[in-house]
């Protein structure tokens, strides 16, 4: 018979004056070091490469659920989290993603709700479609008053602010955008038909907008950066 010893040593300091300090919520056996205070695993996981990190974070795109994610990828919730706030915090202007407009461009505008925290507590995304390009050339989270609309046509950028646009009967629509080029419309006009489906896409793929989820934002950050990734990569994807 054989016998091998093995010695552990703090992974922060490099001290043998460690003890062990429970398991942590994945199985991982923990140690407490004396000499720096630091608590740590024994034998942590092979690091994940930037490769496989963007294929796990494209994966939280398709509408699964940050749970779903770690229990399909075998990741740590705490990792995928540290993950997608690092990429949430480096993301590009939503304006750096846009084709140039061009003449004759014309918008479609509409808003679909979702909620933070609890269900009573809604939150509007209000988007701007260029209808030639199909990308999202504005959005704006809030409520639905005339004070949010007033911040989605802030957020249109200057060169798309001529184009002539369409949306529904909410009078907001009517008190903030130029009388001389925007009109509203029921759905039979087929004027908002692009803007619809863009609802449906984003209902289907984002967690956090499919109607009856469980996957609702716990913090209104979290819900802003989140569909902000999210419409940047759906512009880069739509670019011809």
């Amino acid at each position: 018979m054989i016998a091998t010893t093995t010695i552990h040593t703090c992974r922060a300091c490099g001290s043998t004056d460690i003890v062990k300090n429970g398991l942590n919520a994945y199985g991982n056996q923990q140690y407490r070091c004396k000499a720096c205070g630091g608590f740590k695993v024994f034998e942590p996981k092979q690091r994940y490469s930037d490769a496989r990190k963007e294929e796990i974070l494209r994966a939280y795109q398709e509408r699964a659920s940050l749970r779903g994610v770690c229990r399909i990828f075998g990741v740590s919730r705490t990792a995928l989290t540290r993950w997608l706030a690092a990429k949430l915090e480096g993301l590009h202007a939503l304006e750096d993603t846009l084709e140039p407009v061009q003449a004759g461009d014309v918008l479609e505008m509409d808003e679909v709700w979702s909620f933070v925290g609890q269900r009573h507590a809604k939150v509007w995304l209000w988007t701007v479609l260029c209808r030639r390009t199909r990308q999202i050339i504005a959005f704006v989270n809030g409520d639905r008053s005339q004070k949010t609309c007033e911040a989605l046509w802030e957020a249109i950028p200057a060169d798309y602010k001529h184009c002539r646009t369409f949306s529904d009967f909410w009078a907001c629509y009517q008190a903030v955008f130029p009388a001389e080029t925007h009109t509203s419309g029921g759905q039979e006009t087929g004027q908002t038909n692009h803007m619809e489906r863009w609802n449906n896409t984003l209902r289907q793929r984002l967690g956090r907008l499919t109607r009856k989820t469980l996957s609702f934002s716990k913090s209104f950050w979290w819900h802003d950066k989140i569909i902000h990734w999210f419409i940047i990569s759906y512009n880069l994807s739509v670019i011809k």
